[in-house]
Parts: C-alpha cells; structure tokens; sequence
C-alpha cells in the first residue's frame, strides 16, 4: 500500500529528500508523474488509465506535505523500509488504508516509474 502523511505533519521537510520515487511534494505543490522519474509524455497508469506525464497536477493538499500514491513504491527496490516514515519526527507518515497494493504490483510500479 502507499504510505500517507497524516494531518499531524509539522511540515519540517525531513522527508522529501528521502523519497526515490520524487512522489513527495510541499503543501499547494502541483506535481507530474513525470517529476524525478523516467516517465514522459502520455503514458498509461498500472490500473490501464492513460495520462500525460508531464502534465501538471493539483495538490493533494494545500496544508501539509502529501504523497502521491501513483508514485509511491514504499521503497520496495530501494530500502527495506518507507524512508519517510523512519526520517519523520512525528510518525506521520503511516501506509495508507485507500491505497492496498501487494508488494509484487509495488515492484512493477518502481519499473514503471524508473525504466529499470
């Protein structure tokens, strides 16, 4: 599942640098799915909708940082655990109970966003 950063976030920045998948963005940021992967142009998502991956996006949130769930591997291929919620002062960062996803379609989902 993707990981969700709950209404308790003080904004402290901690966690954005941590993200391989570039899926973590400031309150009232828009975001592509494009933004620090290998996607570009129109590509079609793992559930089989088609989007433009350059497009910009609005927030998730206007009042806290956010993650986009498209973009969230929970950092499977990369680190054994979710690097936002291990650098997060305030825990956070918890899996997100909308967005299940075994930990095979997380894999996919890393070699989707980064061609690898």
């Amino acid at each position: 599942m993707a990981i969700i950063i709950t209404d308790e976030c003080i904004n402290c920045d901690a966690c954005i640098a941590e993200c391989p998948n570039n899926a973590i963005y400031e309150p009232d940021q828009e975001w592509s799915y494009s933004d620090g992967t290998e996607l570009s142009g129109d590509v079609k998502l793992l559930n089989g909708d088609e989007v433009d991956a350059d497009e910009m996006n609005a927030p998730i949130s206007d009042e806290f940082y956010f993650i986009v769930p498209d973009k969230c591997t929970e950092c499977k291929g990369f680190h054994d655990e979710p690097q936002c919620a291990s650098v997060c002062p305030v825990d956070c960062c918890i899996p997100d109970e909308n967005h299940v996803e075994t930990e095979d379609t997380l894999l996919k989902k890393k070699v989707w966003l980064h061609a690898v």
